[in-house]
Protein backbone atom coordinates (compact mmCIF):
# COMPACT_ATOMS: atom_id res chain seq x y z
CA UNK A 1 0.00 0.00 0.00
CA UNK A 2 1.01 3.80 -0.76
CA UNK A 3 -0.74 6.87 0.18
CA UNK A 4 0.37 9.88 -1.31
CA UNK A 5 -0.89 13.41 0.17
CA UNK A 6 -0.44 16.23 -2.36
CA UNK A 7 -1.84 20.14 -1.02
CA UNK A 8 -4.38 22.44 -2.52
CA UNK A 9 -3.34 25.90 -3.58
CA UNK A 10 -4.90 29.88 -3.11
CA UNK A 11 -3.56 32.48 -5.52
CA UNK A 12 -2.49 35.76 -4.16
CA UNK A 13 -1.34 37.30 -7.85
CA UNK A 14 -1.23 36.44 -11.21
CA UNK A 15 -4.14 34.11 -11.82
CA UNK A 16 -5.03 33.83 -14.97
CA UNK A 17 -2.12 34.62 -16.96
CA UNK A 18 -0.13 31.03 -16.79
CA UNK A 19 -2.58 30.27 -19.45
CA UNK A 20 -0.70 29.81 -22.90
CA UNK A 21 -3.22 32.04 -24.61
CA UNK A 22 -1.54 34.91 -22.42
CA UNK A 23 2.43 33.16 -21.65
CA UNK A 24 2.82 32.76 -25.26
CA UNK A 25 2.54 36.29 -25.91
CA UNK A 26 3.67 38.32 -22.66
CA UNK A 27 5.17 35.67 -20.43
CA UNK A 28 3.07 34.83 -17.15
CA UNK A 29 3.56 35.07 -13.47
CA UNK A 30 1.85 33.76 -10.45
CA UNK A 31 2.35 34.06 -6.79
CA UNK A 32 0.42 31.47 -4.64
CA UNK A 33 0.54 29.45 -1.91
CA UNK A 34 -0.27 25.95 -0.24
CA UNK A 35 -3.08 25.25 2.54
CA UNK A 36 -2.86 21.92 5.14
CA UNK A 37 -5.52 20.82 3.13
CA UNK A 38 -4.51 17.65 0.90
CA UNK A 39 -5.81 14.90 -1.67
CA UNK A 40 -4.53 11.44 -0.39
CA UNK A 41 -4.91 8.79 -3.33
CA UNK A 42 -3.64 4.97 -1.90
CA UNK A 43 -2.49 2.35 -4.44
CA UNK A 44 -2.20 -1.48 -3.77
CA UNK A 45 -1.41 -4.15 -6.17
CA UNK A 46 -4.38 -7.03 -5.38
CA UNK A 47 -2.89 -10.40 -5.61
CA UNK A 48 -5.95 -11.97 -6.60
CA UNK A 49 -6.73 -10.91 -10.40
CA UNK A 50 -5.25 -8.52 -12.66
CA UNK A 51 -8.07 -5.81 -12.90
CA UNK A 52 -7.49 -2.10 -12.48
CA UNK A 53 -10.11 -0.76 -9.89
CA UNK A 54 -10.33 2.79 -9.21
CA UNK A 55 -12.69 4.39 -6.53
CA UNK A 56 -13.17 7.93 -6.43
CA UNK A 57 -16.48 9.95 -7.03
CA UNK A 58 -17.92 6.43 -8.48
CA UNK A 59 -16.10 2.83 -8.67
CA UNK A 60 -14.18 1.37 -11.98
CA UNK A 61 -13.32 -2.13 -12.33
CA UNK A 62 -12.05 -2.89 -15.73
CA UNK A 63 -9.56 -5.24 -17.09
CA UNK A 64 -7.71 -2.84 -19.23
CA UNK A 65 -6.41 0.98 -18.90
CA UNK A 66 -7.89 1.84 -22.34
CA UNK A 67 -11.81 1.09 -20.32
CA UNK A 68 -11.64 3.53 -18.00
CA UNK A 69 -13.76 6.92 -18.03
CA UNK A 70 -11.42 9.02 -15.68
CA UNK A 71 -9.24 10.99 -17.89
CA UNK A 72 -6.53 11.82 -15.54
CA UNK A 73 -5.92 8.20 -14.00
CA UNK A 74 -6.53 6.50 -17.24
CA UNK A 75 -3.32 9.20 -18.85
CA UNK A 76 -1.76 8.74 -15.64
CA UNK A 77 -1.46 4.93 -15.73
CA UNK A 78 -0.46 5.29 -19.53
CA UNK A 79 1.97 7.59 -18.85
CA UNK A 80 3.73 5.75 -16.28
CA UNK A 81 3.29 2.08 -18.21
CA UNK A 82 0.81 0.55 -15.50
CA UNK A 83 -1.38 -1.50 -17.32
CA UNK A 84 -3.37 -4.16 -15.15
CA UNK A 85 -3.40 -5.17 -11.67
CA UNK A 86 -3.88 -2.09 -9.60
CA UNK A 87 -6.29 -0.59 -7.25
CA UNK A 88 -6.44 2.96 -6.71
CA UNK A 89 -8.41 5.04 -4.86
CA UNK A 90 -9.11 8.91 -3.85
CA UNK A 91 -9.58 10.93 -0.92
CA UNK A 92 -10.02 14.83 -0.43
CA UNK A 93 -10.51 17.66 2.26
CA UNK A 94 -11.34 19.58 -0.53
CA UNK A 95 -14.81 18.92 -2.94
CA UNK A 96 -14.24 19.50 -6.25
CA UNK A 97 -14.74 22.01 -8.86
CA UNK A 98 -14.20 24.62 -5.59
CA UNK A 99 -11.50 26.35 -7.53
CA UNK A 100 -8.42 25.27 -5.57
CA UNK A 101 -6.72 23.32 -8.59
CA UNK A 102 -8.35 19.59 -7.40
CA UNK A 103 -7.79 17.86 -10.61
CA UNK A 104 -4.09 19.14 -10.55
CA UNK A 105 -3.29 17.98 -6.99
CA UNK A 106 -5.50 14.75 -8.07
CA UNK A 107 -2.69 14.20 -10.90
CA UNK A 108 0.16 15.13 -9.22
CA UNK A 109 -0.60 13.36 -6.34
CA UNK A 110 -1.59 10.09 -8.28
CA UNK A 111 2.00 10.21 -9.88
CA UNK A 112 4.03 10.49 -6.83
CA UNK A 113 2.06 7.41 -5.79
CA UNK A 114 2.65 5.85 -9.03
CA UNK A 115 6.33 6.17 -9.64
CA UNK A 116 6.74 5.40 -6.42
CA UNK A 117 5.08 1.94 -6.67
CA UNK A 118 7.69 1.32 -9.31
CA UNK A 119 10.79 2.38 -6.89
CA UNK A 120 11.14 5.37 -9.51
CA UNK A 121 12.44 8.88 -7.29
CA UNK A 122 11.19 11.94 -9.33
CA UNK A 123 11.83 15.27 -8.07
CA UNK A 124 8.62 17.62 -7.28
CA UNK A 125 9.39 19.85 -10.60
CA UNK A 126 9.44 16.22 -12.56
CA UNK A 127 6.18 15.61 -10.95
CA UNK A 128 4.67 19.14 -11.70
CA UNK A 129 5.90 19.04 -15.30
CA UNK A 130 4.50 15.67 -16.05
CA UNK A 131 1.29 16.48 -14.81
CA UNK A 132 1.08 19.86 -16.79
CA UNK A 133 1.95 17.41 -19.75
CA UNK A 134 -0.66 15.24 -19.10
CA UNK A 135 -3.37 17.84 -18.66
CA UNK A 136 -2.98 20.48 -21.16
CA UNK A 137 -1.03 18.60 -23.88
CA UNK A 138 -2.41 15.70 -23.77
CA UNK A 139 -5.67 15.82 -22.63
CA UNK A 140 -6.15 19.40 -23.70
CA UNK A 141 -7.41 21.02 -20.91
CA UNK A 142 -8.12 24.41 -20.96
CA UNK A 143 -5.76 25.09 -17.52
CA UNK A 144 -2.46 27.40 -17.12
CA UNK A 145 0.54 25.54 -15.17
CA UNK A 146 0.26 27.06 -11.51
CA UNK A 147 -2.03 24.30 -9.89
CA UNK A 148 0.25 21.49 -10.80
CA UNK A 149 3.14 23.58 -10.21
CA UNK A 150 2.02 24.37 -6.68
CA UNK A 151 0.70 21.38 -5.38
CA UNK A 152 4.01 19.77 -6.00
CA UNK A 153 6.31 22.15 -4.60
CA UNK A 154 3.95 22.87 -1.57
CA UNK A 155 5.04 26.33 0.46
CA UNK A 156 4.96 29.53 -1.31
CA UNK A 157 5.73 29.82 -4.44
CA UNK A 158 6.83 32.68 -7.06
CA UNK A 159 6.01 30.99 -10.71
CA UNK A 160 8.06 32.99 -14.04
CA UNK A 161 6.57 31.06 -16.98
CA UNK A 162 8.79 32.32 -20.32
CA UNK A 163 7.01 32.43 -23.79
CA UNK A 164 7.70 28.99 -24.15
CA UNK A 165 6.08 27.67 -20.91
CA UNK A 166 9.59 27.08 -19.43
CA UNK A 167 8.35 27.41 -15.44
CA UNK A 168 11.08 28.81 -12.87
CA UNK A 169 9.31 28.39 -9.94
CA UNK A 170 11.21 30.10 -6.54
CA UNK A 171 9.84 28.79 -3.41
CA UNK A 172 9.39 32.32 -0.93
CA UNK A 173 10.72 31.78 2.21
CA UNK A 174 8.88 34.13 4.71
CA UNK A 175 9.73 35.41 8.33
CA UNK A 176 7.35 33.73 10.61
CA UNK A 177 5.74 36.46 12.26
CA UNK A 178 4.62 37.25 8.65
CA UNK A 179 3.29 33.89 8.26
CA UNK A 180 1.23 34.60 11.56
CA UNK A 181 -0.05 37.48 10.57
CA UNK A 182 -1.16 35.93 6.89
CA UNK A 183 -2.78 32.84 8.54
CA UNK A 184 -4.69 35.23 11.17
CA UNK A 185 -6.11 37.80 9.29
CA UNK A 186 -6.47 35.81 5.33
CA UNK A 187 -9.79 34.25 6.15
CA UNK A 188 -10.81 31.61 3.80
CA UNK A 189 -15.16 30.45 3.31
CA UNK A 190 -16.76 28.11 1.32
CA UNK A 191 -19.28 29.79 -0.60
CA UNK A 192 -21.18 25.97 -1.43
CA UNK A 193 -21.39 26.36 -5.11
CA UNK A 194 -19.16 24.28 -6.86
CA UNK A 195 -18.77 25.08 -10.85
CA UNK A 196 -16.48 23.46 -13.85
CA UNK A 197 -13.77 25.65 -14.69
CA UNK A 198 -13.72 24.88 -18.79
CA UNK A 199 -16.15 27.30 -19.75
CA UNK A 200 -15.26 30.59 -17.84
CA UNK A 201 -11.28 29.50 -18.70
CA UNK A 202 -12.83 28.14 -22.37
CA UNK A 203 -13.96 32.06 -22.52
CA UNK A 204 -11.07 33.89 -20.93
CA UNK A 205 -9.37 32.05 -23.76
CA UNK A 206 -10.74 32.57 -26.46
CA UNK A 207 -11.11 35.90 -25.89
CA UNK A 208 -7.33 36.26 -25.00
CA UNK A 209 -6.32 34.49 -28.25
CA UNK A 210 -8.22 37.41 -30.43
CA UNK A 211 -6.70 39.98 -28.48
CA UNK A 212 -9.58 41.40 -26.47
CA UNK A 213 -8.52 44.72 -25.13
CA UNK A 214 -10.31 44.76 -22.16
CA UNK A 215 -9.63 40.94 -21.30
CA UNK A 216 -6.12 41.68 -22.29
CA UNK A 217 -5.41 45.03 -20.15
CA UNK A 218 -7.10 43.16 -17.48
CA UNK A 219 -4.45 40.59 -17.61
CA UNK A 220 -1.42 42.68 -18.06
CA UNK A 221 -2.53 44.77 -14.50
CA UNK A 222 -3.41 41.41 -12.64
CA UNK A 223 -0.21 40.15 -13.50
CA UNK A 224 1.54 43.37 -12.81
CA UNK A 225 -0.63 43.42 -9.40
CA UNK A 226 1.42 39.71 -8.97
CA UNK A 227 4.68 41.44 -8.53
CA UNK A 228 3.32 44.22 -5.65
CA UNK A 229 1.22 41.89 -3.97
CA UNK A 230 4.71 39.49 -3.55
CA UNK A 231 6.48 42.73 -2.73
CA UNK A 232 3.62 43.22 -0.40
CA UNK A 233 3.65 39.72 1.64
CA UNK A 234 7.58 40.15 1.65
CA UNK A 235 7.81 43.57 3.07
CA UNK A 236 4.98 42.44 5.85
CA UNK A 237 2.79 45.53 4.92
CA UNK A 238 0.08 43.66 4.70
CA UNK A 239 -2.64 45.30 5.32
CA UNK A 240 -2.00 47.01 1.55
CA UNK A 241 -3.35 43.26 0.60
CA UNK A 242 -6.60 43.71 0.79
CA UNK A 243 -6.85 47.01 -1.15
CA UNK A 244 -4.87 45.14 -3.70
CA UNK A 245 -7.58 42.59 -3.59
CA UNK A 246 -10.28 44.60 -3.76
CA UNK A 247 -8.67 46.24 -7.64
CA UNK A 248 -7.75 42.54 -8.71
CA UNK A 249 -11.42 41.70 -7.86
CA UNK A 250 -11.97 44.22 -10.49
CA UNK A 251 -10.02 43.18 -13.11
CA UNK A 252 -10.83 39.84 -12.61
CA UNK A 253 -14.49 40.18 -13.29
CA UNK A 254 -13.74 41.66 -16.89
CA UNK A 255 -12.37 38.20 -18.17
CA UNK A 256 -14.97 36.17 -18.45
CA UNK A 257 -19.03 37.08 -17.67
CA UNK A 258 -18.96 34.03 -15.39
CA UNK A 259 -16.71 35.16 -12.49
CA UNK A 260 -19.50 36.38 -10.91
CA UNK A 261 -23.46 36.49 -10.15
CA UNK A 262 -25.66 38.13 -8.44
CA UNK A 263 -25.19 35.67 -5.10
CA UNK A 264 -20.95 35.88 -5.35
CA UNK A 265 -21.56 40.10 -5.61
CA UNK A 266 -23.65 40.50 -2.73
CA UNK A 267 -21.12 38.28 -0.47
CA UNK A 268 -18.33 40.26 -1.97
CA UNK A 269 -20.43 43.28 -0.82
CA UNK A 270 -20.95 42.35 2.23
CA UNK A 271 -17.58 41.34 3.49
CA UNK A 272 -16.60 44.61 2.65
CA UNK A 273 -19.00 46.08 4.88
CA UNK A 274 -18.05 43.52 7.99
CA UNK A 275 -14.54 44.32 7.86
CA UNK A 276 -12.45 42.49 4.88
CA UNK A 277 -10.43 45.21 2.90
CA UNK A 278 -10.36 43.34 -0.13
CA UNK A 279 -11.05 39.79 -1.48
CA UNK A 280 -10.86 37.38 -4.14
CA UNK A 281 -12.66 34.24 -5.24
CA UNK A 282 -10.49 30.92 -5.90
CA UNK A 283 -9.77 29.32 -9.68
CA UNK A 284 -11.82 30.64 -12.61
CA UNK A 285 -14.41 32.34 -10.33
CA UNK A 286 -18.12 31.15 -10.28
CA UNK A 287 -17.86 29.51 -6.94
CA UNK A 288 -16.07 27.69 -4.56
CA UNK A 289 -13.40 29.94 -1.92
CA UNK A 290 -13.67 33.13 -0.75
CA UNK A 291 -10.01 34.54 0.51
CA UNK A 292 -10.47 38.11 2.50
CA UNK A 293 -8.16 39.98 4.03
CA UNK A 294 -9.62 41.27 7.51
CA UNK A 295 -6.83 43.15 9.53
CA UNK A 296 -9.43 43.75 12.54
CA UNK A 297 -13.60 42.95 13.17
CA UNK A 298 -12.45 38.99 12.40
CA UNK A 299 -15.80 38.33 14.34
CA UNK A 300 -18.10 40.51 12.49
CA UNK A 301 -16.26 39.13 8.93
CA UNK A 302 -17.08 35.55 10.38
CA UNK A 303 -20.97 36.18 11.36
CA UNK A 304 -21.65 38.20 8.33
CA UNK A 305 -20.36 34.92 5.83
CA UNK A 306 -22.35 32.83 8.70
CA UNK A 307 -25.29 34.42 8.35
CA UNK A 308 -24.82 33.99 4.15
CA UNK A 309 -24.38 30.30 4.56
CA UNK A 310 -20.50 30.37 4.36
CA UNK A 311 -18.85 27.71 6.12
CA UNK A 312 -15.05 29.02 7.41
CA UNK A 313 -11.74 27.13 6.52
CA UNK A 314 -9.82 26.37 8.89
CA UNK A 315 -6.49 26.12 7.75
CA UNK A 316 -2.29 26.51 8.56
CA UNK A 317 0.55 26.23 5.52
CA UNK A 318 2.03 23.38 4.31
CA UNK A 319 5.25 23.93 3.09
CA UNK A 320 5.94 20.13 1.72
CA UNK A 321 4.20 20.01 -1.16
CA UNK A 322 3.71 16.48 -2.42
CA UNK A 323 4.72 13.66 -0.40
CA UNK A 324 4.49 9.84 0.28
CA UNK A 325 3.51 9.59 3.75
CA UNK A 326 3.23 5.47 3.59
CA UNK A 327 5.28 3.23 1.57
CA UNK A 328 4.59 -0.56 2.13
CA UNK A 329 5.63 -2.35 -1.22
Amino acid sequence: MIVSRTPFRITLGGGGTDLPSYYENHGGFVFSFCLSKYMYVCLNRPSADELIRLKYSISESVESVEELKHDIAKACLQRVGIDSKIEIASLSDIPAGSGLGSSSTYTVGLLNALYSMQGHYKSLEFLADEACTIEMDILKKPMGKQDQYLAALGGFVRLDIDKKGVVVPTKIKLEKSIMNELNRNLLIFYTGQQRKNNKILNEQDSSTKKNNEEVLNSLHYIKESGYTILDIVQSGKLDELGLMFRDHWEMKKKLSSGVTNDTIDSIYDTALKNGALGGKISGAGGGGFFTFYCNKNHASLRSAMASKGLKELNYSFDLDGSKIISNHR
